[in-house]
This record gives C-alpha cells, sequence and structure tokens, in this order.
C-alpha cells in the first residue's frame, strides 16, 4: 500500500468486494423507499435523496466492476497486468455520483424554490429516513471498519490513509456513505422546516444542499481516480526507504535514478538507474541486481515489480544527476 510499503500484504480485494457488495444492497432498498416517500410527501428533498441513493447504487455496480476486471492476472498483451483499470471504472462511478445524484438534486431544489411544491403527510418519508440512517449507518460502519484496519496494518493516521489510499473503492464507500448520512438529515431538515412554516422553501434549499454536497464528493473522488490513472509515485518517506535499501546491497555505488508508480492498493513497481562499482564484474552485477529485488520485496510486499538498469555515475560518461518519481 501507498502510504507504508513495508506494510504486510493482506487480502484487500475480497474485503473491499464485501464492502462494496454491503453499500450496494443497503442503497438499492433505501433508493426505491425514498422514491416511494417522496411521491407520497411530495417532498424534492426526499426525490433529491431517491436520486443520491439511485447514483450511490449505481457507482457501487461500477465499483464492483473495477474490483473484477482489476483481479485479472498479466497476460502477454498487458504484461504489468490489469490494476489500473479499477481507476477506469471507478472514475465513471465518480461521473455516475455527479450526473445521477448532483445534477438531479440541484436541478430539482431549484425548480421548487422557482415553481414552489405542494407538500403532503410527511410521515412516511420520516419512517423512511429512520430506516435509511441506520442502513447507511451499517454500511459506513463496514467500510470504516475495513479502512481504520487497513491504516492500522499500513501504520498510517486514519484519514491520511483514507485520502491517500490507493483503494478508491473503499474511499468511495466511506465518503459516499457519510453523505449520505448528512444527507438524509439535510432532508429530514427540509421536511421539518416545510412542516413546521407550510413553505416547500426549506425543502427547495435541503435539495441544493444535498446537490452541493454530492458535487463535493463527485469531485473528489473524480481527482483521486485521475491522479492514479495519471501515475502517482509511492510517498516520498518510502522512497527514500527503498533508496537506502538499494544502497545497502553490496556493489552498488549509488542510485541514480528512482521511479517509482502504484498500480493498485497492493501493486506497486519500482525502477532505478544504479551505478555499480567499476571493479565488479558482470556476475556480481547480475547478483546485486537480484540481491537488490530480494530486499525490496521483502521489506516492501506491495513492491510487485523491480527493474535495475545499470548506469554510469558522473564522471563515468553517464547521468549527472539524481532524481526520484
Amino acid at each position: 500500500m501507498a502510504e507504508d510499503a513495508g506494510a504486510e500484504r493482506s487480502d484487500g480485494g475480497g474485503e473491499s468486494t464485501f464492502t462494496v457488495i454491503v453499500a450496494a444492497v443497503a442503497n438499492l432498498g433505501i433508493a426505491l423507499a425514498k422514491a416511494v416517500a417522496g411521491i407520497i410527501s411530495g417532498s424534492s428533498a426526499m426525490l433529491s435523496e431517491a436520486a443520491h441513493s439511485v447514483a450511490d447504487t449505481i457507482t457501487e455496480g461500477l465499483l464492483l466492476t473495477a474490483l473484477k476486471r482489476s483481479e485479472k492476472p498479466a497476460d502477454e498483451d498487458h504484461p504489468l497486468g490489469y490494476g489500473p483499470e479499477r481507476y477506469i471504472w471507478a472514475l465513471l462511478a465518480a461521473v455516475a455520483t455527479f450526473v445521477g445524484g448532483a445534477v438531479f438534486s440541484l436541478y430539482d431544489g431549484i425548480h421548487t424554490l422557482v415553481a414552489g411544491e405542494e407538500l403532503g403527510d410527511p410521515l412516511v418519508s420520516y419512517i423512511v429516513l429512520g430506516i435509511a440512517f441506520v442502513l447507511e449507518g451499517f454500511s459506513l460502519r463496514t467500510g470504516v471498519r475495513q479502512a481504520r484496519g487497513e491504516a492500522e496494518r499500513h501504520g498510517a493516521p486514519f484519514r491520511r490513509y483514507l485520502r491517500r489510499t490507493p483503494d478508491t473503492a473503499v474511499k468511495a464507500v466511506v465518503m459516499e456513505d457519510s453523505a449520505a448520512l448528512v444527507g438524509l438529515l439535510l432532508a429530514a431538515g427540509g421536511l421539518l422546516g416545510g412542516q413546521l412554516t407550510g413553505s416547500g422553501v426549506w425543502d427547495g434549499v435541503a435539495s441544493l444542499c444535498i446537490g452541493l454536497l454530492l458535487l463535493y464528493v463527485a469531485w473528489v473522488l473524480g481527482r483521486s481516480n485521475a491522479e492514479l490513472l495519471i501515475g502517482r509515485a509511492l510517498p516520498r518517506p518510502v522512497r527514500e526507504r527503498i533508496r537506502a535499501e538499494l544502497l545497502a546491497v553490496e556493489h552498488v555505488e549509488a542510485v541514480l535514478e528512482l521511479t517509482t508508480l502504484v498500480q493498485g492498493p497492493r501493486d506497486a513497481l519500482v525502477a532505478a538507474k544504479v551505478d555499480f562499482r567499476d571493479v565488479s564484474t558482470a556476475a556480481q552485477v547480475e547478483w546485486a541486481c537480484e540481491r537488490a529485488e530480494q530486499r525490496l520485496r521483502a521489506a516492501f510486499p506491495v513492491v510487485s515489480r523491480v527493474y535495475l538498469d545499470p548506469t554510469p555515475g558522473p564522471g563515468k560518461g553517464g547521468s549527472a544527476g539524481v532524481h526520484d518519481a
């Protein structure tokens, strides 16, 4: 994992799949209940919350696709595997949150403020909101439990782990379920405000707030997945430890250039231009490369591929600088 590549490898793929399935099942039932309640009560905030849950259900379906397709083993046409494919589907999930949830909620809120709405009996909506809060809370608890466990294994603070983790499926579940709980409170506030004042303005404002909340979630998730698709290096402290491991290998004089690339939650590539001692034989250089790979794999289980390029150092007709990426 990117936060601490020295952490022990775990079966995060199966755990992530369970977390996403729990969220998907919860959101599908909640979406139907909210839609019925919204129609009965005439509440735009409830309809926005229904759109929110539909978007979340679609998101979880895309995340399950991402997890499944990214697990395919490397082949001749894709020698580095299919790990990055998870970020393509996760990016589409963020778009689904934006289009299916945020846009509808913003439109419905504006329409309610402009055209007004006829308020119905909010009792059914309150009941649905209460049930939805319990189900969303259970789904969030599942996601947070996994994220906290991963953070502890990687020796990273929970918030930092959630911000930087390459396991965007878990990040999506935690963020979307957190947004769902806030959205439920906003919808309840809109219903209560309309019930006390007889005005649909409160409901419209609640719908707008839900839309803005979903817009923020979609932006954060979209940015995270885009960053990983473009290519993100392991954190600087990890890169420094990798450099130290390489320098500790006999016959290695300098690491001229170090490139690391996160390819998945438990998959990273390391490539380096290495200056070996001039007196080292070809056999010793080969042994040193093998030893370096063994050290890196032992110290950083997340490192799945190591490529070392013997390169003359400064003053030997080679590279003149040291570079990290």
